[in-house]
């Protein structure tokens, strides 16, 4: 514990420095996020024939809020996964991965503090932009921070179970950049299309969809965020009464399970092997 709390202070401190010093870099990317997403917006939400009256009003500013979510939380997986895919790669390349290994942490360790640091940064600004955006096309978001909060905290211990298994993958057979791609594609897309009406199109559908990782954490998400959590009926039911969030948690314990143990026995193969630093 102690070791993962000393990673995670030079990772905030060298997250900040980096802030800090490229501040511009950080203002242009909320201010090229802000453009893409307005532009993402008016292209696939507005149903006007006309570009001009599709600029000047939504006919359904809670569709295009829902998307907006679906496209941050999928972004947050499509991130979360890349941590641990690029950055093996990366770290195999230049040898830094070797060095890691050699600390009296562990890749685990290391690879956790890091992603639980870069998670909250891309959380901060990822918020910014949902509230500028969401502001620009009228629509609202119910922000409740307990629920809030307790979601991202579970959609990201499920997410690093998962890509705790891909990065296994990579340590083991090196270059799956294709295969990874496909992955974090797929997450991005099950992020962005999740809703409530699926659970509905048969047990086969339902089961599938609360298996896969990040869906009933975009389910439950959108549940607060763009309905305020209420049902169809119009009733306040909270979100930890939800189904979605029941098989949110037992997905939690599940896929991080799976994950650190495939990782660390596909870590013990490639120090086997000597190939570990191998790319």
């Amino acid at each position: 514990m102690r070791g993962f709390l000393l990673i995670m202070k030079a990772e905030i401190v060298r997250a900040w420095i980096i802030t800090r010093r490229y501040w511009f870099r950080t203002l242009t990317g909320l201010v090229i996020g802000y453009g893409m997403f307005m532009i993402l917006i008016a292209g696939f939400f507005y149903s006007q024939p006309a570009i001009e009256k599709g600029l000047n009003q939504l006919d359904d500013p809670t569709r295009a809020t829902n998307y907006i979510l679906g496209f941050i939380i999928g972004l947050f997986a499509f991130g979360v996964i890349g941590m641990f895919t690029q950055g093996i790669q990366e770290m195999a390349q230049t040898g830094v991965l070797e060095q890691l290994c050699m600390s009296p942490y562990g890749l685990v360790t290391n690879f956790l503090a890091r992603s639980v640091v870069a998670s909250i940064s891309t959380i901060f600004y990822s918020a910014i932009l949902v509230y500028m955006v969401v502001i620009s096309v009228g629509g609202r978001l119910h922000f409740d921070p307990v629920p809030v909060v307790t979601l991202l905290t579970l959609s990201f211990i499920n997410l690093i179970g998962f890509g705790f298994m891909i990065g296994g993958l990579v340590l083991v057979f090196k270059q799956v950049g294709q295969l990874i791609i496909v992955v974090r594609m797929v997450l991005f897309g099950l992020a962005l299309f999740a809703r409530e009406e699926l659970l509905n199109q048969g047990w086969i559908v339902s089961l599938l969809v609360h298996i896969l990782p990040i869906t009933d954490a975009s389910i439950c998400l959108k549940y607060v965020l763009v309905k305020g959590q209420m049902n169809a009926s119009g009733e306040f039911v909270s979100v930890f009464l939800h189904p979605s969030f029941f098989w949110l948690v037992a997905n939690c314990v599940v896929w991080t399970f799976i994950g650190i143990t495939l990782f660390k026995v596909m870590e013990n193969w490639s120090r086997k092997k000597g190939t570990l630093g191998t790319y």
